[in-house]
């Protein structure tokens, strides 16, 4: 009877523990599949912010020169036309009016001499997206002979100066809370200097920021307008080149300097009169007294005196 008790209680503790080391292992496995299932969005946060920070540095990519469409970049257009009209002051004022329809304004007129040989030199300020159309307007004034249109990509300049206003903003702000806060007169005068010299440079860099934009809104074109008559070699030589037009630009360059020495002489010669006469005369008296003989002095030799005989 002992035996069988004996076995009973052995195979209810070995019930037991077999339980027990289930229950151990059951919750355990629940643990890890759950530590798994916490740990999945960790270990895939990683895989998915890989091609978002790749994304961001390729966007990132050329800060200084952003991917933008042309009609977002910033351009300064310039041109230059010559146009051959029989009457250059109607053509000058035709001119004019082209450039204020579309809301431009003159910027330079310099005209010279009448007739047919009349020339005028405008500088016409254009909105930059009628440039094109004004240009095409003003070679139709009358015969053109020369167009030169360049354009110049200023959008990095234009990012670099944004941020660098921003950031002396920022300086500004940050030295003028730091003067409100000045305890001793000395911290005053310096923190003074230094917000001024800060200011300066935020104005300097804002004064940079206006012109650029000025150029960007605004297209310059320089229009040439020149009579039926008149004589523009001079113009086309200048931009020449060879044996023919070096010879040429040498005797031009021999004969102004010829013209500027003729100059020299001229002026220098009444003074060479009214000091050289009186000059020549002195040195011709002392060269005269010079060849003059000297006079011979005539000394009497003694006579020696007979001997007497013996």
């Amino acid at each position: 009877m002992d035996g069988r008790v004996r076995g009973a209680l052995l195979t209810a503790v070995g019930l037991a523990a077999l339980l027990a080391v289930g229950g151990c292992g059951g919750l355990s496995g629940g643990h890890s599949s759950e530590d798994s299932a916490a740990s999945a969005p960790e270990k895939a946060a990683p895989a998915g912010a890989a091609p978002a920070e790749a994304g961001g540095a390729k966007a990132g990519t050329g800060g200084g020169a952003p991917d933008l469409r042309v009609d977002q970049r910033s351009i300064v257009y310039t041109g230059n036309i010559r146009v051959r009209v029989d009457d250059v002051d109607a053509a000058a004022r035709s001119a004019v009016t082209a450039a204020t329809a579309v809301g431009g304004f003159v910027g330079g007129d310099e005209r010279s001499s009448t007739g047919d040989n009349a020339r005028a030199e405008l500088e016409l300020r254009v909105p930059a997206e009628r440039f094109t159309a004004v240009v095409e307007d003003l070679a139709k004034l009358g015969r053109q002979e020369r167009r030169s249109i360049r354009t110049e990509d200023v959008t990095e300049e234009t990012v670099d100066l944004d941020a660098r206003i921003i950031t002396q903003r920022a300086r500004v702000e940050s030295g003028r809370k730091l003067l409100a806060r000045a305890s001793s007169i000395s911290d005053l005068v310096t923190l003074e200097g230094e917000v001024a010299r800060r200011e300066a440079d935020l104005a300097s860099l804002e004064a940079k920021k206006r012109r650029l934009a000025d150029l960007t809104a605004l297209s310059t074109i320089t229009l040439t307008l020149v009579g039926s008559d008149a004589d523009t070699s001079s113009e086309e030589e200048n931009g020449g080149t060879g044996f023919l037009v070096g010879l040429r630009g040498g005797w031009d360059a021999f004969v102004a300097s010829l013209g500027v020495l003729l100059t020299v002489l001229g002026a220098l010669l009444p003074f060479a009169v009214a000091l050289g006469v009186p000059v020549a005369l002195l040195v011709a008296v002392l060269r005269r007294r010079r060849r003059r003989p000297a006079p011979v002095l005539s000394e009497s030799l003694p006579v020696p005196a007979a001997r007497s005989a013996p």
